[in-house]
C-alpha cells in the first residue's frame, strides 16, 4: 500500500483530442455527449466522472496512453455537452448504468476496463457489480459508497472540523430552523422556481465541494468549480442523488462486491483525501481481498496530485501490457 518515491512518478500523458465523438440518445428525453480517445482498435476503457454532475474535461484523457487504449469519455445526464442541462429527471444511478451499457454496444466492445474516480467510483462499483461480465478490470480512484456516514462526513459533521471557515459559509446560507439537515434545505433551494435561487445555492453548495477536495488551495479549480454553469449542474444533480441515496441500498456496494472477484482491480487512495476518507476504500478491500489497495500517503482527493496521478497512470499502463 505504498507510493512510488516522489522522484519516480508518473505524469500525465500529452493532451490528446478525440478521434470520434456525437451524441445518444439513451431515451427519457436525455442525450448524452460521448468521445473516443487514443487509437481505434486499442485496450477498450470507458471512464467514468466524478461529482456526479462534473461532466468530462480534456485532462482526465490524459490518464490513458494513447498509443494503448480505446478510451470512451462520456458526459453523465444533465452535466457537460449532454441534454437537458441539469435535469434531475429520469437521473439516477441505474439510468446511468444502463448508459454506460449503451455505450458499449454503440463503440462494439464485448468487455472493457471501466476506470472511476469519486463517484465515479460509485457509478464504477455499481456497473460492475451488475454486470461483471462486462469488466475486464476496475482503476479506482477516492472511494466513495454512497453511505450514510460518508454524506453525514460531508454533510453534518466531519469535514466542517477542518473546513470550520468555508463551512460556517456553507451552513450559514441556510436559516438556522432548517440547518438540522442541510441536504433537504439545499435541495428545496437547488429546485426552486427563481433561478436567482437556484444559482446562489449552487455556488455555495460547489464552493463546499471544492474546497474538500484539495489538499491545498487551488484558486483557479475553486472559479472553475463555481463558475455559474458548473455549480448548478453539480450541485443540483449531486443534491438530487444525494438526497435518494444514490438510488442504492444500505450496503449494497460491499454487499455485493462478491460479484466483483475475478475482476483485477487497483484503488489508488489519498491519505488525506477529506472529501472521501481512506475509510471506506479500507472497507472496500475487507469486501474485496483481491483488489490491490495503494494509500497515497502524501495525496488528497484528486487525480492530478502527484501520487493520484502516479498511481493512477501506472494502473492503466499495467493493464495495457506496458512494464514500468
Amino acid at each position: 500500500m505504498s507510493a512510488a518515491a516522489s522522484s519516480d512518478r508518473r505524469g500525465l500523458y500529452p493532451p490528446v483530442e478525440p478521434f470520434a465523438s456525437g451524441m445518444l440518445d439513451v431515451g427519457d428525453g436525455h442525450s448524452i455527449y460521448w468521445e473516443r480517445c487514443g487509437t481505434p482498435g486499442g485496450k477498450p476503457a470507458v471512464f467514468l466522472h466524478g461529482a456526479p454532475g462534473g461532466g468530462c474535461s480534456a485532462k482526465q484523457r490524459q490518464q490513458f496512453d494513447p498509443a494503448l487504449y480505446d478510451v470512451l469519455l462520456f458526459d453523465q445526464r444533465g452535466c457537460g455537452r449532454s441534454t437537458p442541462f441539469a435535469s434531475l429527471e429520469s437521473n439516477t444511478t441505474w439510468h446511468l448504468v444502463a448508459d454506460i451499457e449503451a455505450l458499449r454496444e454503440l463503440a462494439g466492445h464485448d468487455r472493457w476496463m471501466v476506470f472511476g474516480g469519486s463517484w465515479g467510483s460509485t457509478l464504477a462499483l455499481a456497473y460492475a457489480e451488475k454486470h461483471p461480465e462486462r469488466v475486464t478490470e476496475l482503476v479506482l480512484r477516492g472511494i466513495f459508497l454512497a453511505s450514510q456516514q460518508e454524506a453525514n462526513w460531508l454533510y453534518k459533521y466531519g469535514a466542517s472540523e477542518l473546513y470550520p471557515e468555508t463551512w460556517s459559509e456553507f451552513a450559514g446560507h441556510i436559516p438556522a430552523a432548517e440547518r438540522h439537515d442541510l441536504v433537504a434545505a439545499y435541495h428545496k433551494r437547488l429546485t426552486s422556481d427563481d433561478p436567482a435561487v437556484r444559482l446562489a445555492a449552487a455556488k455555495v453548495w460547489s464552493m463546499w465541494e471544492g474546497v474538500t477536495v484539495t489538499l491545498l488551495p487551488d484558486p483557479e479549480m475553486l472559479a472553475d468549480f463555481t463558475a455559474d454553469d458548473h455549480a448548478v449542474a453539480v450541485a443540483r444533480i449531486e443534491n438530487h442523488y444525494f438526497s435518494h441515496d444514490c438510488w442504492l441500498e444500505p450496503g449494497q456496494l460491499l454487499r455485493d462486491a462478491h460479484r466483483l472477484r475475478g475482476i483485477p482491480g487497483v484503488i489508488v487512495q489519498g491519505r488525506h483525501d477529506c472529501c472521501t476518507p481512506p475509510a471506506a476504500a479500507w472497507a472496500l478491500k475487507q469486501a474485496w481481498p483481491e483488489v490491490e489497495l495503494q494509500i497515497v500517503p502524501d495525496g488528497g482527493h484528486l487525480f492530478t496530485e502527484p501520487g493520484i496521478t502516479d498511481g493512477l497512470v501506472r494502473a492503466t499502463d499495467r493493464f495495457a501490457g506496458k512494464a514500468g
